[in-house]
């Protein structure tokens, strides 16, 4: 069984910042992408942040130059750093990961239960 579990999610005043972190744990083989989605009441899942295995990341228009993501490959690890958080990051923030499992040749999308970010003015 494979499980991505977050973590650092809460309640933030907006111009602040979080730290989001999550976990792939169970019989993985290997990850290609890790990442970050997000979906606010009312509106679609869309993407914040991704990273590939080699490091090449991409990023929503929205968050570039705010929100860093970083990736811990040996751990199977992903974070994301958040800064000058607006209003319009309230969201519930999902860890994503394309991976194989052991004994598996399929790629298959695995997501996190996700996170509540909340800015406040």
């Amino acid at each position: 069984q494979v499980q991505l579990v977050e973590s650092g999610g809460g309640l933030v005043q907006a111009g602040g910042s979080l730290r989001l972190s999550c976990a792939a744990s169970g019989s993985i083989f290997s990850i290609t992408v890790m990442g970050w989605y997000r979906q606010a009441p009312g509106n679609q899942r869309e993407l914040v942040a991704t990273m590939y295995s080699g490091g090449s990341t991409n990023y929503a228009d929205s968050v570039k130059g705010r929100f860093t993501i970083s990736r811990d490959n040996a751990k199977n690890t992903v974070s994301l750093q958040m800064n000058s958080l607006k209003l319009e990051d309230t969201a519930v923030y999902y860890c994503y990961a394309v991976l194989r499992r052991s004994g598996s040749f399929a790629y298959t999308d695995y997501w996190g239960q996700g996170t509540q970010v909340t800015v406040s003015s």
